[in-house]
C-alpha cells in the first residue's frame, strides 16, 4: 500500500504520493468549484490514470480548507500539522515555518520530531495572502512574476496598508495615478513589505526561531522573500515545490498509518 496526501485549498489542490517514504508522484491542479472533482483530477494526474481507482492500494490523508469534504480520504489532518511534518521531512533542522496561502497565512513552530508546538494565523482579511498578491498584480496590470522581478529594482517602499485589503487597493491606485506616478518597482516592494509586516507580527507572537522555512505558492516570489529576509535578519529556506509541502506532510502521516497496519 502506498501513502497519498492531498491538500485541497480554495484555489489549488496538491497531491503527493509516497512509496516507502520516497516521493513517487505529485501534481497541482486548480481546485474548481467542487472539492471532490478537483481531488479526483489531482489524484488521476499524479497516478497517471484517466480514472481514479485506488482499489485499496493507497491510504489517503487529506488536509486544507476543503479537505474534509472529499470521500476518498481515510483521515483529515489540520494544515498546520501537515505543514510541520512536511518541512521536517525536507529540512530536519527547521524549527519554524511560515506558510502564505491563498486566503490565510500561518506561522508555526515545530520540535525536533516534526510535531507542531505553537502557531498563529490571520484569516479575517485577504491582506497578506496569495489572493491579495494576485489582486494587487492585476491592479497594476502586470503578472505576479513581473511584480516579483520589478520589486527587486525598488529604490524605496511607499506605505501600503498592511491591515486591510480594501485600503491597500485604494493606496495602490493612488500611487499609480499620481503625478508623477510612483515607480512600479517601488509600489511592488511596498505591497510585499505590507505582507511581510503582517507576517512579522505573527512571527513575534510565537517567537522567532531558526531555521525558518517559507511555504505556499507566494514563496515563489523572490521579491517578497528578499524583504522577509531583510526583516528577519537572516536567510530563509524555500522548498523546490513550496505549494505542495502540506500534501507531503499528509502523505507522511498516511505512511505512518500504513506502518501501523491501518488500511
Amino acid at each position: 500500500m502506498k501513502a497519498l496526501g492531498i491538500d485541497i485549498g480554495s484555489i489549488t489542490t496538491k497531491v503527493v504520493v509516497l512509496d516507502n517514504s520516497a516521493i513517487a508522484a505529485s501534481s497541482v491542479v486548480d481546485s474548481g468549484d467542487e472539492a471532490e472533482v478537483g481531488a479526483t483530477l489531482a489524484i488521476s494526474q499524479a497516478l497517471g490514470q484517466t480514472e481514479v481507482n485506488l482499489d485499496g492500494k493507497y491510504y489517503v490523508v487529506s488536509t486544507g480548507a476543503r479537505g474534509k469534504s472529499i470521500s476518498l480520504n481515510k483521515q483529515h489532518k489540520s494544515i498546520t500539522s501537515c505543514l510541520a511534518r512536511g518541512i521536517h521531512h525536507l529540512f530536519p533542522s527547521a524549527r519554524m515555518g511560515i506558510d502564505i496561502g491563498a486566503e490565510t497565512s500561518v506561522v508555526y513552530k515545530l520540535n525536533e520530531h516534526g510535531k507542531l508546538k505553537d502557531w498563529a494565523n490571520h484569516d479575517k482579511c485577504a491582506a497578506g495572502t496569495g489572493v491579495f498578491v494576485k489582486q494587487m498584480a492585476k491592479l497594476m496590470q502586470i503578472s505576479m512574476e513581473e511584480m516579483s522581478r520589478l520589486s527587486l529594482k525598488a529604490k524605496s517602499r511607499p506605505e501600503i496598508s498592511g491591515t486591510c485589503a480594501v485600503f491597500a487597493e485604494s493606496e495602490v491606485i493612488s500611487h499609480v495615478h499620481r503625478d508623477p506616478p510612483t515607480p512600479m518597482a517601488d509600489i511592488a516592494a511596498g505591497i510585499y513589505y505590507s505582507i511581510v509586516s503582517r507576517l512579522m507580527a505573527l512571527c513575534k507572537r510565537v517567537g522567532i526561531e531558526k531555521e525558518v522555512v517559507v511555504t505556499g505558492g507566494v514563496a515563489l516570489n523572490a521579491g517578497l522573500i528578499k524583504i522577509l529576509e531583510e526583516e528577519l535578519g537572516f536567510e530563509v529556506l524555500v522548498p523546490d515545490m513550496p505549494q505542495s509541502v502540506a500534501a507531503l506532510g499528509a502523505a507522511i502521516i498516511a505512511q505512518e498509518q500504513i506502518e501501523k497496519g491501518k488500511n
